[in-house]
């Protein structure tokens, strides 16, 4: 029987180091041949120097040993411009510094077209900085920065495209003059704020002044108004009292002409003439008031109308009470006819009168005498 003597090695086997490596050559194959491209990168891949393809987000294979990938970031990218030094349009040194957004658009073209992209963009944006600083004045470097913006965007967006790079923003950071034009405008600034403080302030005293006057002019005006209506009531009360003081003179004269025309119609009334002399006076106030006492008044179709009443005071006022009674006793008494026909025959032939009219007719001897004839039964 044959016996089967199991194959041993030895450490320095020429056959285990052979296995050796052709399993290190294996591992090492398969390790070149893979190739992960993260999600955000792209890779361009080359064979023998020669560029083939990019490759994508992912496992990828590749030919082992002989190939290489350049991997791009495709995200936005931030490049930051040192501080550049620059002369203005108007011979101004200033310092700016300024932050380039980009982004690789075409991995391929900036493999192929630029060696290091970010540096080549960097050392675009600082000579455009530099360009673009130089062709303004120093007032527009300090306040229109976004105008500086978007011309070094715009001069930046032609080369770069070449390159597969897209510049999205350019934001100039800090731009600061030189010490001595610092100091001046320091010193500049402090004068026109002096001047506008000034300004303001004489626009507030001739405000004020303004203001002043118009309140004086407006007080002088509500014065003179206050015035003239304190001179329109005055008078207007001067008017009235006037216009009552002559009413009450007339109603007094009245009263009186009629107190003096009513004792001359008692007088009468005691005498035995049938002819009476009365004032026109007389006549006219009881003719006025007449309608009153005797309601008189007619309408066109002979209907009487409702005669007026007077009320307590002004019954009082003109008598009219004391009328009624001298009437009342002027109806009572007795009259001699045959002596007044004598003393109205004597009149007419200017005779003398009795003593009893002379008081009457002197009542009105600057008046319009007026006849009276009265016959009682």
């Amino acid at each position: 029987m044959e016996l089967l003597v199991p194959l041993q090695l030895e450490v320095g086997d020429p056959l285990l180091i052979v296995g050796a490596l052709a399993l290190l050559l294996v591992v090492a194959t398969v390790w070149s041949m893979v190739e992960i491209v993260d999600a955000y990168n792209r890779g361009a891949l080359t064979v023998f120097g020669e560029y083939r393809k990019l490759l994508q987000p992912g496992l990828n294979v590749v030919p082992p040993f002989v190939s290489r990938v350049y991997t791009f970031d495709m995200r936005t990218q931030t490049i930051d411009v040192p501080s550049q030094e620059a002369i203005t349009r108007d011979n101004s040194p200033v310092t700016a510094d300024a932050v380039v957004y980009i982004r690789v658009m075409d991995a391929k073209r900036a493999f192929l077209e630029v060696d290091d992209y970010k540096n080549a963009v960097s050392n675009l944006s600082q000579t455009t900085l530099r360009a673009v600083l130089g062709d303004m004045e120093l007032d527009d470097t300090l306040s229109r920065r976004e105008m500086i913006n978007e011309r070094i965007r715009e001069e930046l967006d032609e080369p770069t495209d070449e390159w597969g790079i897209r510049v999205e923003s350019v934001e100039v950071r800090e731009v600061t003059p030189s010490r001595d034009v610092k100091g001046a405008m320091e010193q500049q600034t402090s004068a026109e704020r002096r001047r506008r403080a000034m300004i303001l302030e004489a626009q507030g005293e001739r405000r004020s002044a303004v203001e002043k006057a118009e309140g004086e002019k407006q007080s002088n005006i509500i014065r003179a108004q206050g015035e003239k209506q304190s001179e329109i009531l005055e008078a207007q009360g001067d008017a009235i009292s006037t216009v009552l003081r002559a009413r009450s003179a007339e109603s007094m004269g009245e009263r009186a002409v009629i107190d003096k025309g009513m004792d001359a119609l008692t007088e009468i009334g005691h005498g035995e003439s049938t002819t009476f002399v009365m004032p026109q006076e007389l006549t006219s106030m009881v003719g006025r008031y007449g309608k009153h006492l005797s309601g008189s008044d007619v309408k066109e179709d002979g209907d009487q109308l409702e005669s007026l009443e007077f009320d307590e005071e002004t019954r009082e006022l003109i008598g009219l009470d004391d009328i009624a009674e001298i009437i009342g006793e002027i109806e009572e008494t007795e009259v001699d006819v045959e002596a007044m026909e004598a003393e109205a025959q004597a009149i007419k032939e200017g005779e003398d009168m009795p003593a009893e009219s002379d008081d009457v007719v002197s009542v009105s001897e600057t008046r319009q005498d007026a006849d009276v004839e009265t016959d009682q039964d």
